[in-house]
């Protein structure tokens, strides 16, 4: 049975999205004025990577704990109920920035790579948009991150980017690399993994174990509404931001993450869901209580 209220999270800024092209906030005081937006138009949960702080790097990340720290405490003074989910994802062996991180700021909820993908994109004349990338994420690398979390009261949650990603997740619930049932998103729209296809989410489902709870990630244009409204009448909950799409339902450019937010609220009331309150995701997600 679909849950009565949805969470909504918003993704304020990405991790290399050029503020001197997009209107992305960089640094902890415009991510603060977004995280402001983004819970006055409905959303529970900020999904946050963070930024290199140096004059003109914007555009750049950084796991400078120092940065993570200022930043999660400048939108936690603006809006103290927000759910702040923080990102991990790193290439490469060394973990030693994101749990630094982690530990500096202990999030409520983190995002966890729950697989391995070869990152790719073609451009209209078949060359790489970007040398092919793998981003990986082995077992041992999962290992070493939920661990961490454990240790610090940390909710994973579960990113998959590819059916067989998906199909791991159980896998490691039942070893206890991660709760049982545990927290999915389904990352759909990156060119090399799972596309923007509503028709898709009811063969996901049926990949996961019973009361898993799961949102959409979708990665686009315009296209990814309708996916979200599938989402939204299928029980699951959503996400959007800055870092997940620039256009509204209509093929307008936002210019705000409270613009998306607004959008995505509409979406999961006219599919028959209520908006979930920071206290009530809390409660939906598992989290633990404030402070």
């Amino acid at each position: 049975m679909a849950q009565t209220k949805a969470v909504l999270t918003c993704a304020l800024t990405g991790v290399l999205t050029d503020p001197s092209q997009h209107p992305v906030p960089v640094t902890p005081e415009q991510l603060a004025q977004e995280a402001r937006r983004a819970r006055d138009a409905g959303a529970a949960v900020v999904h946050v990577h963070f930024r290199n702080q140096e004059p003109g790097l914007g555009r750049l990340p950084t796991w400078d704990p120092l940065v993570a720290e200022a930043t999660c405490q400048a939108i936690l003074a603006e809006v103290p109920d927000l759910i702040i989910n923080m990102s991990t994802g790193v290439v490469g062996p060394d973990l030693s920035g994101p749990l630094a991180c982690l530990e500096r700021v202990k999030p409520p909820l983190a995002a966890l790579n729950a697989g391995s993908l070869n990152y790719l994109k073609l451009r209209s004349n078949h060359d790489w948009a970007w040398p092919p990338m793998l981003f990986d994420n082995p077992v041992e690398k999962i290992e070493a991150f939920e661990k961490v979390m454990k240790a610090l009261g940390v909710v994973p949650e579960c990113e998959c980017f590819d059916t067989g990603i998906v199909r791991s997740a159980p896998m490691s619930a039942k070893r206890g690399m991660v709760p049982n049932p545990p927290h999915l998103s389904l990352v759909m729209g990156v060119d090399s993994g799972m596309p923007n296809r509503p028709a898709w989410l009811p063969l996901l489902l049926a990949e996961m174990l019973p009361c898993t709870h799961w949102q959409v990630i979708g990665i686009g244009r315009e296209e990814v509404w309708p996916l979200h409204r599938a989402c939204a009448e299928l029980g699951g909950d959503l996400r959007t931001g800055l870092e997940d799409t620039f256009y509204l339902p209509d093929g307008t450019k936002a210019t705000s993450n409270g613009q998306l937010v607004e959008a995505l609220a509409t979406i999961a009331t006219e599919a028959g869901r209520a908006i979930a309150s920071p206290a009530e995701a809390r409660r939906i997600l598992g989290l633990r209580a404030e402070g």
